[in-house]
């Protein structure tokens, strides 16, 4: 007998650890719940699952977490909904998941920064009062992850892992959802932040010529557009001078006569300055005089806080690495890249650049236990696969980005096609001016400007972080779903 029960017990724990950690391909939780949004009481449902990615022979080749909130009792078909991507590439949707658009959000003080303990509240200022949103993670981000074959083979990176691949796939399994909740009649929207941005301008395209989904609206968030990052051209250098301007006013680095004005007295002739004097400067490389070498660097040290010694010796060339280092170097610290409001403490002053990235490494311990705790415990989603704020994605084929002109054809295709660009003046990754210039070469002609509406905020890269920005933010969408209605009209020019 004693014989039997141990090999019982050998035979039961052999099987539990035979198992294998795997994510439902297809499944979902619903939860009911209510909250108060700009003083009314909402209920809504919260729909947390995966959903397939189908390949061309209808077989799944990958997951995809989300979470979906709908209004109860709402008459679905024609509300707008809004399907919510964040960027990396690699990166969860938890960022503005709990602390910008939806019904939850971070616990911050009122400048936007974690105070323990990590956890969330109800977020009076979520957009749920006007739209339904879906917050989809991308393959290997969040619990979403690739699927093996009957064989056990996983499907080939390449099918998700690229600008062009991430599109297609995406495209299709916004498709699939579409239709299996029956949101075809609604009025449709994307936001995307930082590399979400070009990740939704090719999705506008995708969607409509290849889906043949038409959108309302896209809201692009400190959109990072590759087109400028990839290019070793004077446009991506000089585009920076106007962020320093705003982080350097921020810590107190300016001259006292530009320190006592407001920062947006300061930041539009730094923003002509940039265009008509530095760009120009930085064109001429090695052929441009003394003079005028001088002279632009007199100005850019005046506009940035840096010594002109400094401006000079980096041919007027000067890399944010740079400058988050140099700034406040004689004061000890370091200043953040997404978010240069905060301060980091290097292990020498020496250097060319910060040892870490002080505001990221502050979000990640709030952000994470966060977005654990609350899918497992409030929305009730558990399972032991772990929940990636950052996916292994890489390499990533950057190839053939033609994101920003897909933007531009489904405008020139859908006249009821609006966009809505949101930034951070202290955003040193994704800056304001490099969002301002990308939009302002998705159309060159100036032809659809009248649908492209530019607001900034006195933060950085997530600047719903901060208490009175989330409120701006978050009302500034209202107004931008509220002024894209097509209020009956045909769509014709």
């Amino acid at each position: 007998m004693k014989n039997l029960f141990l090999l019982l017990a050998t035979f039961f724990t052999s099987l539990l650890f035979s198992q294998v950690q795997k994510i439902p391909v297809d499944t979902m939780v619903v939860t009911n719940h209510s909250i108060t949004i700009n003083g009314q009481n909402l209920s809504y449902q919260a729909i947390a699952g995966t959903q397939p990615v189908w390949n061309e022979k209808g077989e799944p080749t990958a997951t995809l977490f989300y979470t979906y909130y709908k209004k109860s009792n709402s008459e679905k078909e024609k509300r707008p909904i809004i399907f919510s991507f964040n960027g990396g590439p690699g990166s969860a949707s938890a960022w503005m998941h709990i602390a910008y658009t939806g019904p939850v959000i971070l616990n911050m003080d009122d400048e936007g920064y974690p105070v323990q303990p990590y956890g969330v509240k109800d977020n009076p200022n979520s957009i749920l009062d006007v739209a339904d949103i879906v917050f989809i993670d991308p393959v290997n981000t969040g619990y979403s992850r690739m699927i093996e074959d009957k064989d056990g083979k996983l499907p080939d990176r390449k099918s998700f892992f690229g600008i062009n691949a991430d599109i297609t796939y995406l495209a299709e399994w916004m498709n699939t959802f579409v239709s299996r909740n029956n949101r075809w009649e609604s009025p449709k929207y994307l936001i995307g932040e930082s590399y979400g941005g070009p990740r939704v301008m090719g999705l506008s395209r995708e969607l409509q010529n290849s889906q043949w989904m038409y959108l309302n609206g896209v809201i692009l968030v400190s959109p990072a557009d590759y087109k400028i990052y990839s290019t070793d051209q004077p446009i991506y250098s000089a585009l920076n001078l106007p962020y320093f301007t705003a982080a350097a006013w921020y810590q107190k680095a300016l001259s006292p006569a530009l320190q006592q004005k407001d920062l947006l007295e300061i930041l539009p002739e730094v923003e002509t300055y940039t265009i008509d004097k530095v760009m120009p400067a930085i064109a001429k490389g090695g052929f441009i005089s003394d003079q005028e070498r001088n002279e632009v660097a007199e100005k850019m040290s005046l506009y940035s806080g840096l010594d002109k010694a400094s401006i000079v010796d980096h041919n007027l060339n000067v890399p944010t690495n740079f400058f988050w280092k140099e700034l406040l170097r004689e004061d000890g610290y370091t200043i953040g890249r997404l978010d240069s409001r905060y301060l980091g403490i290097d292990k020498m002053t020496a250097g060319n650049r910060p040892d870490y990235n002080a505001e990221l490494t502050s979000w990640l311990h709030s952000f994470t236990p966060a977005i654990n705790y609350y899918i497992r415990e409030e929305l009730k989603f558990k399972t032991d696969i772990k929940y990636n704020m950052f996916g292994d994605v890489h390499p990533w084929d950057r190839q053939n980005d033609n994101t920003r002109d897909g933007l531009r054809q489904a405008m020139a295709q859908n006249p009821f096609l609006k966009v809505l660009v949101q930034s951070g003046y202290y955003d040193g990754a994704t800056t304001y001016f490099a969002a301002k210039y990308t939009v302002g070469q998705m159309d060159p002609s100036g032809r659809m400007k009248d649908r492209v509406t530019f607001k900034g905020y006195r933060s950085g890269h997530m600047m719903y972080l901060r208490k009175e920005d989330l409120k701006l933010a978050t009302d500034d969408i209202r107004q931008f779903i509220k002024d894209s209605d097509s209020k009956g009209k045909p769509a014709k020019y």
